[in-house]
């Protein structure tokens, strides 16, 4: 197939993605702020376009994080996402005394991840966020950057498995749904949505991933396929917005690329109030890009993808991942 057939059928498909599956029905609809929602895949949930990301939620000073917060739910945001690890646990701290106050936890959906793949360590990162949220239950559990090897068959060990401990956390009313999420290797993606029904997958959505070792056209597709809900993150490859400062691509059109796409949310990374009143306007006046403008951003990002440089989180000798658990690799290897 040539490229320009390939290009075409890209594209097609991507357009196809918007404009006729089930997004195109529901991410108009608006909440009180303003933001659209769209479905939760198969869960009944909606949820708005941007969401929250947990990491940057610990700024350095707690009042203005907590200020951030209220003004992104006020304006319509409802999806939260957090991790057990992020910033030593103090994200979630945060996140949790920001909505403690006035209400704001039942005008959100919540999402933590627990980094643990064993029983006993899983059981206690659930109770270690739910304490630090300060909330009963989180509306979603993820498993957090699943790409090490083994990761699946630590997880579904039958016995000393972390789904184990998630499942009977389900149970007892402290999570309603289950994701994983993970940023390098498409394929363990793939052989993890063979081994469970699962609510929702989180995988990095850009325009230089639609290149190399591409989520978009290798996982993508299947979730939408299974109607498992897709969260997008690394929209701009990660902190620093790297794709803006290395291709001169304005940040809020890296946003509208991967909100173009036929993804449930976008998690975004928003560490002071111009860049969180900027993704609330980009979310507020959402219209996915056209086939030109898609041509036009993937022509500029094709030959800076080759080396897979910028996006680094996909390299396994870049350190990126979970802390926690490539600590504990290590701590088995000795």
């Amino acid at each position: 197939m040539s490229n320009d057939l390939s290009r075409r059928k890209f594209i097609k498909t991507l357009m196809a993605g918007v404009s006729m599956g089930p997004v195109v029905i529901n991410y108009q609809r608006n909440n009180t702020g303003g933001i659209p929602t769209r479905p939760l895949g198969s869960t009944g949930e909606h949820v708005s376009i941007l969401g929250y990301g947990g990491w940057d939620t610990a700024v350095p000073e707690e009042r203005d994080s907590i200020y951030m917060i209220h003004e992104a739910i006020d304006a319509g945001v409802t999806f939260f996402d957090n991790a057990w690890e992020y910033n030593n646990g103090r994200s979630e701290e945060v996140v949790g005394k920001a909505l403690a106050q006035n209400g704001y936890r039942k005008k959100v959906f919540l999402m933590t991840k627990v980094c643990a793949r064993d029983y006993e360590g899983a059981k206690k990162h659930i109770a270690d966020s739910l304490r630090r949220l300060k909330t009963d239950y989180v509306d979603l559990m993820q498993f957090h950057s699943i790409q090490y090897e083994g990761d699946p068959e630590r997880i579904f060990d039958p016995e000393k498995g972390g789904m184990k401990a998630v499942l009977e956390a389900k149970k007892e009313g402290k999570l309603r749904y289950i994701g994983f999420s993970g940023h390098m290797f498409p394929e363990m993606h793939l052989q993890m949505i063979d081994m469970f029904k699962w609510d929702t997958v989180q995988l990095p959505l850009n325009i230089m991933d639609a290149h190399h070792n591409s989520f978009q056209k290798k996982v993508l597709p299947i979730l939408n396929e299974r109607k498992i809900g897709p969260l997008g993150m690394k929209s701009l490859a990660g902190q620093n917005a790297r794709i803006s400062r290395e291709l001169n691509v304005p940040v809020q059109l890296c946003r509208k690329y991967s909100l173009s796409l036929p993804v449930s949310t976008v998690i975004c990374g928003m560490q002071n109030l111009e860049e969180l009143r900027s993704d609330l306007k980009v979310a507020r006046d959402f219209k996915p890009l056209d086939e030109e403008q898609i041509n036009e951003l993937l022509d500029t990002s094709l030959e800076p993808s080759r080396d897979g440089h910028i996006e680094q989180y996909k390299n396994p000798q870049s350190g990126f991942g979970c802390s926690y658990h490539s600590r504990v690799l290590r701590e088995e290897k000795e």
